[in-house]
């Protein structure tokens, strides 16, 4: 294990460290010789009289993300510090990297084309793995996860109902991805494919088709709010959508995009919702673009969920649209809400 790099103060220097599994197996019946996930943890565990972890927090990250994305000031400087909604004096906060993402094995690597076509249900499993064979975790305190994340979220309740006392998932939906949502990853997996330059993956610099991909992505991740706020003039929006495009592709390949935004297409949890016995806050906002509010889903599913409940953060200048789930300062009240009910009576 090594320590990362500078991070907020107020809160123990992450841990990074590397869980290799020989010939793992995917769900397509596909195998890898080696698949390696990346992890940070920060704190330490703590046992019950029993031997169980009580403390142990799970943050999932969102597609093209990873664990790294929740050390920075307006995420870890507002949960992580002193007296905040998960001190990591008090509980062991976990941040894989999933199949595909970060540092843990991905196609970029060297296999392109040739890697596995992983699912959620792979990642999913790996990260039970990490958990129960290598850090020694048999019980989560909480799952938080954001948009792909939160999804994970979802189907951890229903993979392994007794392994947590809580779960909040932010922006997503527990159904199958379909409509607007699955047309705009089409767009996007299809902007790749179709591009002459992808050569089957193995283009030697990054096919044109990737920057319309982008482009779908910051679209679809907006607030239509917030950038009129930020980009008020024709000037101003136009040097905005550079800055956002040249960001995107500087750490982004065509290959690792395309099997992220792949690995989400047997995602349903909908049919095993009544499988979830712990307490469940789903989170999102009303001004995202992926899960908009009008469609009435969540408010639908929850109900069939025997410990849930869910909040719709209204459209503010502080929200972010789809990325609001990445800003808890509009959401740590209901964390705070979510661990207080939870809480395991002795």
């Amino acid at each position: 294990m090594s320590i990362t790099g500078p991070h907020t103060s107020g809160y123990p220097e992450p841990v990074s460290g590397d869980f290799f599994i020989r010939d793992f197996h995917f769900t397509r019946s596909e195998v890898l010789q080696e698949l390696k996930i990346h992890y940070r943890t920060i704190g330490a565990p703590v046992r019950d009289k029993h031997g169980e972890v009580r403390n142990a927090v799970l943050l999932l990250h969102g597609t093209g993300g990873s664990g790294e994305q929740f050390i920075t000031d307006h995420f870890a400087g507002v949960l992580f510090g002193p007296g905040q909604a998960l001190d990591t004096n008090r509980f062991f906060i976990i941040l894989p990297d999933g199949i595909g993402h970060g540092q843990s094995s991905k196609p970029s690597n060297g296999l392109h084309a040739r890697f596995p076509q992983y699912t959620y249900d792979d990642m999913v499993s790996v990260q039970h793995r990490l958990l129960t064979e290598h850090l020694g975790i048999n019980h989560l305190r909480l799952v938080l996860g954001t948009s792909m994340g939160g999804m994970h979220a979802w189907m951890w309740g229903e993979r392994y109902p007794d392994f947590m006392d809580a779960l909040m998932p932010l922006a997503c939906l527990p159904v199958e991805i379909a409509g607007r949502n699955r047309m705009q990853r089409r767009m996007i997996m299809d902007s790749i494919r179709n591009d002459p330059l992808w050569s089957n993956g193995e283009y030697e610099t990054q096919p044109r088709g990737l920057v319309s991909a982008v482009y779908i992505e910051i679209i679809e991740g907006s607030s239509p709010l917030r950038f009129q706020k930020l980009a008020p003039t024709r000037e101003a929006a136009d040097t905005l959508l550079d800055e956002l495009v040249q960001a995107r592709l500087a750490r982004t390949d065509a290959n690792d995009l395309l099997y992220q935004y792949n690995a989400s297409r047997n995602y349903n949890p909908s049919p095993g919702l009544e499988k979830i016995t712990a307490h469940l806050l789903a989170v999102n906002s009303a001004d995202d673009e992926i899960n908009p509010p009008e469609l009435g889903i969540i408010e639908k599913e929850i109900r069939r969920v025997r410990q849930g409940s869910f909040v719709l953060i209204p459209v503010s200048e502080e929200t972010r649209g789809h990325g609001t789930h990445s800003f808890p300062e509009l959401w740590k009240d209901h964390l705070v809400e979510l661990l207080k009910r939870s809480e395991r009576r002795e």
